[in-house]
């Protein structure tokens, strides 16, 4: 039976669509369900696009109910990957999937991780930082923003003419190389 991914992001979604487009046609695993917070977030037109479920909840289903865990049981979600989703995640959810939710974080934790650190604003760090270097983090996800176990990290240079748009250009290469035969790797080494 293949394994089951759901994507929780906020935003754009260019990593979800990547992780979508990886796993189309893998006989290992499926992406069965987009997760948003956000009603005009643009990965809910690129889980359209896959013809992947997607389902937005609001602050209190996801903080003060159990709906959310409830859905993910009910497709028999085996790993849930963060991809520029910007909310803590709660203890009730971490509980329900222990070591099977992971994030990406655009930085080389723990550099310029936290709350607050998220896409420009953590590129912005790099550079105000003078960092001759940045890159991603994949990391488990645990009850404090950016704190969980590491799983990967891959690095840029950052040249002395580097500005914002092409720090972040070289995170994204990073991002779009790495997260989806990372989320492969961990979910070969999944018990079935």
């Amino acid at each position: 039976m293949k394994k089951r991914i759901a994507i929780f992001a906020s935003g754009s979604g260019s990593n979800a669509q990547k992780i979508m487009e990886h796993f189309k046609r893998s006989a290992e695993a499926e992406v069965v369900l987009v997760l948003t917070n956000n009603p005009q977030a643009y990965v809910l037109q690129r889980s359209d696009n896959f013809e992947i479920p997607s389902h937005i909840f609001t602050r209190q289903e996801f903080y003060e109910t159990d709906d959310v865990i409830r859905l993910l049981k009910n497709l028999q979600v085996d790993l849930i990957v963060l991809a520029g989703f910007l909310w803590l995640v709660p203890v009730s959810l971490l509980n329900a999937f222990p070591n099977k939710i992971i994030n990406l974080h655009p930085a080389l934790l723990p550099k310029h991780g936290g709350k607050g650190m998220y896409g420009d604003h953590v590129h912005k760090a790099a550079l105000a930082a003078g960092d001759e270097e940045s890159g991603i983090t994949i990391h488990f996800v645990s009850d404090k923003f950016d704190e969980g176990e590491i799983i990967h990290q891959s690095k840029f240079k950052i040249e002395p003419d580097d500005n914002l748009e092409v720090v972040k250009f070289k995170g994204q290469q990073l991002e779009h190389q790495h997260f989806p035969r990372v989320i492969e790797s961990l979910l070969k080494k999944m018990k079935s």
